[in-house]
């Protein structure tokens, strides 16, 4: 079965970091664009970092210079959350494309103010 599974999300106060990972299940990711998004309480789910086949990363404005999404030569897609903020509080999701797309099923990160 093709997924993506996610973690390392967790309540951290605000101004701390998360790291969260991203494993592949029955493929890898290289060739494949990935993104991480988020979805807030009440809110459309949005894009903030994405990385295409070439390795050109892409960020919403709201977590420019601080979130970092990376991947290994692998199954491993990354996001580094650092000075993070109560804004950023929602469930994050992993997503892999190249023809077919790939979601993973989220993980929580909260930030207290």
């Amino acid at each position: 079965q093709l997924q993506l599974v996610e973690s390392g999300g967790g309540l951290v106060q605000s101004g701390g970091s998360l790291r969260l990972s991203c494993v592949a299940s029955g493929f890898t990711l290289d060739h494949y664009a990935i993104g991480w998004f988020r979805q807030a309480p009440g809110k459309e789910r949005e894009l903030v970092a994405s990385m295409d086949r070439w390795e050109t990363t892409r960020y919403v404005g709201s977590v420019e210079g601080r979130f970092t999404i990376s991947r290994d030569n692998g199954k491993n897609a990354y996001l580094q959350m650092n000075s993070l903020k109560s804004e950023d509080t929602a469930v994050y999701y992993c997503y892999a494309h190249r023809g077919v797309g790939y979601w993973g099923q989220g993980t929580q990160v909260t930030v207290s103010s």
